[in-house]
């Protein structure tokens, strides 16, 4: 669908960024040097491009990371040189799999980082690893601002992970957020977007209308516009006693 937009449009190539992923897929988890390279050739296809600006090594820490270091990383390097993609992520949601890997493969080699629930009102864990992702000049991608629907007036899916105790503190500042006429979904949106030291803010949307109040939070940011102080600090004392709690993910719940 994607690749049949941006062929209607007709807009440069370079106008646009186009991320892709690899290594999770319907079958299952495969980060072999075989797979992945396999796996790109067949997004292009899809996409109608030469070219992806990101392809990121998906949810690594369902593999083997010393594979993703010896086997999947130079494989992306490959692929870096023959010009099918021109910089390389790895994303995950325990922050250790992210050290493990750079300070195992030569410098350069991975670009970029995609963090996810790690940089919320809930959780700001992402922030103690930021001083050595840029020492490492790892760019930095934080996604799901929102915690995966914990920080949302309809609360997270049936299926969230979260321990009970963070649904509970996350549906309690909601309500809070609400009674005072505002929505939690915008000040966690633009507590995130806040920090400069992160590249970009990841956030899913699954309507028009969501577009357009992320939007205009966004640009109430780039404008300079101050985030609601008084309903920030509320907030955080309502997650002071579940602060930074996560849930586990991975071979083994690494």
């Amino acid at each position: 669908m994607l690749g049949k937009a941006l062929k209607t449009l007709m807009v440069p190539r370079d106008q646009y960024v186009v991320s892709t992923k690899c290594g999770r897929y319907a079958e299952g988890f495969d980060f072999s040097a075989e797979r992945v390279t396999q796996s790109i050739d067949e997004s292009l296809a899809r996409l109608n491009l030469d070219y992806v600006d990101i392809l990121q090594c998906h949810d690594i820490e369902f593999g083997s990371l010393d594979q993703i270091v010896n086997e999947t990383i130079p494989a992306l390097q490959k692929l870096k040189e023959t010009g099918k993609i021109r910089y390389i992520g790895i994303t995950g949601l325990p922050l250790y799999v992210f050290t493990y890997v750079l300070d195992r493969v030569p410098s350069g080699s991975v670009d970029v980082i995609l963090s996810y629930c790690h940089y919320s009102i809930n959780d700001t864990s992402l922030e103690d690893l930021l001083p050595y992702l840029k020492s490492k000049g790892v760019g930095v991608i934080t996604a799901s601002p929102l915690s995966m629907g914990l920080l949302t007036e309809n609360g997270p899916p049936e299926w969230h992970p979260a321990p009970s105790e963070l649904k509970s503190a996350c549906a309690a500042a909601a309500a809070h957020c609400k009674a005072k006429g505002k929505n939690i979904s915008k000040l966690s949106l633009q507590y995130s977007l806040k920090n400069k030291d992160i590249a970009s803010v990841l956030v899913g949307m699954n309507s028009v209308q969501q577009v357009r109040e992320n939007i205009a939070a966004t640009v109430e940011v780039e404008e300079g516009h101050c985030i609601d102080q008084e309903l920030l600090e509320e907030v955080e004392a309502i997650f002071r006693p579940v602060k930074n709690q996560t849930w586990p993910s991975g071979i083994g719940h690494n």
